[in-house]
């Protein structure tokens, strides 16, 4: 009796979500009173009773105690059929369509309220987390998103039969458990802790490298990508010989062989540590504004220029490499420090293929002034017609201005206190959609082009940036500590790494991350911490010099710091080094 009840009021509060901007949600406007049944404190309430429902349906979807072959004598059959026989599904009826509609209404309200919670906290700390998820950890690799081992699982249906064919091709089903976590993962993957997600991240891109980065590939053997880069020219090489018609598949194992100034080749063998650094400063050129394919919001958040087509013809071409490029970090699982602006990284979420629209609470991002001005529009008193707006932009290019129509004959039509709301809503998609659709198409099928979008969808847009740069938490040095190596004569209880460590443990958090940036080129710690840190942090003896100063191989995370005899000579030197970047070095 209350499944009907549910899902209605699951709909109509969906609807009513999507009609109103967080200015209402939050009851920062009169119309909190009009548009808004709950408060805030209710809807946590009510988030974490539609986190149970969900979790209960997916249980009721995937019981423990239901038969995964309905028929084994038709398993065996099919087992050495071409055609197998015709599966005759007696849960396939009217109920278990109405169980798969609630549940899809139940979670996509949970979810709309996650949403807004991302933009706008109003859950305490912890709140999505749901202790009732249990986490598989015997074949922790094998929870995948796509095929038929996925496929072969429905909700509230059981287990299809599987062919041998199918068994070969994809290997033995997931089992129950495993089935509920990929259907967490999928649609609520917000209920399970996000260091939990990030370790099934790294789980599913370990088992796709085994396809495409064999051992064979540390032996100079097997398909790899070999190229020569010229140090002053490296986003102009490297776009020429990563394009798709060079290099198709990004996901093979890369060497890099950097060239210098003097066109000579720099010294040394890329084991890891020169792909590195080749990728790290691809990305700065990459997204450096003034190469022209991204522009800074007021708050300094990098996003795809509006105007880029003025710049570049073909800047389409441009968007998916270096969408690959930010793939293939990801694929490799290394940190660059890259201010990406929120509503940017959304739409690399969006599950839609082609249509990558966000809403208009995004705008408060880009450009605070314009939201501003939009809000009061909104909530208005006077006469609208006096403001003389019609539905037209003005777009600034290069010193120009130019008038966009934001509908047909839009210059001839005036805002009014009836058409506000589509005039506000049509100003935002411009600004958020319509003049960045082609650059955020390309650079999300260049992505996509590497890594799965559906492992994405794991993460919010917040997430996807720490996933991208790494968390900005306090720096663990005794993490560090524990897992940092030694060369050239130091070790643990060398008096110089003893004096160093107590420095450092007594820097400011400022110095700490000027530290590990001056010796990794990135200042946020591995999402999992230091045991993550490929190559390993490494603290080699670099002589006896009093004069000298540390230096930094960052391609090998190596701090070559001398044999200094005091620490207070320790502590100036270091402190000079790393804040002033001085000393860096290529090993």
């Amino acid at each position: 009796e209350i499944a009907p009840l549910l899902t209605v009021f699951c709909s109509s509060f969906q609807y009513l979500l999507r009609a109103i901007d967080d200015e209402d949600f939050f009851g920062k406007t009169e119309a909190k009173s009009r548009w808004m049944p709950f408060s805030l404190a209710e809807m946590v309430s009510m988030s974490e009773t539609l986190s149970d429902l969900t979790i209960g349906l997916i249980d009721l979807g995937f019981p423990e105690s239901r038969l995964t072959v309905n028929d084994q004598y038709k398993a065996a059959v099919n087992s050495v059929r071409d055609t197998p026989m015709q599966e005759q599904d007696e849960d396939d009826g009217l109920d278990v369509h109405v169980w798969e509609h609630i549940f899809k209404k139940v979670y996509s309200l949970l979810k709309q309220l996650y949403i807004r919670d991302t933009r706008h906290q109003f859950c305490p700390d912890g709140h999505w987390i749901s202790s009732r998820i249990s986490l598989p950890t015997d074949r922790s690799q094998d929870i995948t998103f796509r095929g038929p081992r996925l496929a072969s699982h429905r909700p509230f249906r059981g287990l299809r039969v599987l062919t041998r064919d199918d068994l070969f091709e994809s290997g033995p089903p997931l089992t129950t458990k495993e089935a509920k976590l990929a259907t967490v993962l999928r649609r609520v993957p917000f209920l399970i802790s996000f260091n939990e997600r990030v370790l099934r991240f790294q789980n599913l891109l370990l088992k796709d490298k085994q396809s495409y980065q064999d051992e064979r590939v540390n032996f100079n053997q097997g398909p790899s990508i070999n190229i020569s880069i010229r140090r002053d020219y490296i986003y102009e090489d490297a776009f020429e010989k990563l394009s798709p018609e060079n290099e198709p598949n990004l996901k093979l194992k890369m060497r890099v062989q950097l060239i210098n100034a003097a066109g000579l080749d720099e010294a040394g063998i890329d084991g890891g540590g020169l792909f590195r650094e080749f990728i790290s400063q691809l990305i700065k050129a990459a997204f450096d504004p003034n190469r022209g394919f991204f522009v800074l919001t007021r708050d300094q958040q990098l996003y795809p220029n509006p105007s880029v087509y003025q710049i570049h013809v073909n800047a389409s071409a441009h968007y998916y490499f270096i969408g690959r490029v930010i793939g293939k970090a990801l694929y490799e699982n290394l940190l660059v420090e890259l201010p990406l602006a929120g509503f940017f990284l959304n739409k690399l979420l969006v599950e839609s293929a082609d249509n990558l629209d966000i809403g208009m609470d995004y705008l408060d991002s880009l450009d605070p002034e314009l939201y501003k001005n939009l809000m009061y529009l909104k909530s208005y008193e006077g006469d609208v017609t006096d403001l003389g707006l019609d539905f037209t932009v003005n777009v600034e290019e290069f010193g120009k201005t130019r008038v966009e129509l934001l509908k047909p004959e839009g210059d001839k039509i005036p805002v009014t206190a009836q058409n506000r709301i589509e005039y506000i809503y049509r100003v935002a998609g411009y600004k958020l959609n319509i003049q960045i659709k082609e650059q955020c198409l390309a650079f999300r099928k260049g992505v996509c082009d590497v890594i799965g979008l559906d492992w994405l969808r794991m993460f919010s847009y917040r997430e996807l940036a720490t996933l991208i740069s790494g968390a900005e938490h306090d720096i663990n040095i005794d993490d560090l500590q524990n897992n940092t190596k030694y060369a050239g004569g130091f070790a643990p209880d060398h008096p110089t790494i003893q004096s160093f460590w107590h420095v450092v443990k007594a820097f400011s958090e400022e110095d700490k991350k000027s530290l590990l940036k001056f010796v990794t080129s990135c200042s946020r710690p591995p999402l999992l911490g230091f045991r993550d840190l490929d190559p390993p942090f490494c603290i080699q003896n670099a002589g006896s010099e009093p004069d000298r100063l540390p230096t930094a191989s960052t391609c090998m995370n190596l701090l070559k710091l001398p044999d200094f005899k005091t620490e207070d000579v320790l502590k100036k030197k270091l402190s000079y080094a790393i804040r002033a970047g001085a000393g860096f070095e290529l090993s």
